[in-house]
């Protein structure tokens, strides 16, 4: 059986994967990270997105910005390689990049929440529009 959440914890990072959590003001001690995976949002649901593929100018009832577009920088000489692409390292995107699309990294670890106390099956979230942690469910 499982008890689905949405509380706010504290995480603890080590080797990027949870090592501890706050959670009802306990703290809960990592013992094995059983899965760990990653879900992308729905970006092709945006609604400049949505745009683009329609060809509309109007997504949504809102107005959407045409999007602009702009010739790439040639790199200098000293920032190419031997073949003549630009080094990783050298500034070539042109506008924004930032496009929330949802995307949240999942970590099911079991944990315990002291030496005598027996352990758990927690699934911990974390969202990178928000930059929070949650604790999404708790496995019996």
């Amino acid at each position: 059986m499982s008890r689905l959440h949405t509380d706010a914890v504290e995480v603890q990072r080590h080797d990027d994967v949870p090592a501890q959590f706050l959670w009802r003001g306990r703290l809960y001690v990592v013992r094995e990270v059983l899965a760990r995976w990653t879900e992308s949002g729905g970006w092709w649901r945006a609604a400049g997105v949505q745009s683009l593929h329609d060809g509309d100018s109007v997504a949504g009832g809102a107005a959407v910005a045409p999007l602009e577009t702009a010739p790439l920088p040639s790199s200098p000489k000293w920032a190419q390689r031997a073949w003549g692409e630009p080094a990783p390292d050298v500034d070539v995107s042109v506008g924004s990049a930032g496009v929330d699309d949802g995307e949240q990294d999942w970590f099911r670890v079991e944990a315990g929440a002291g030496r005598w106390a027996g352990t758990g099956v927690y699934d911990l979230c974390f969202s990178w529009s928000t930059g929070r942690w949650s604790l999404a469910r708790v496995l019996d």
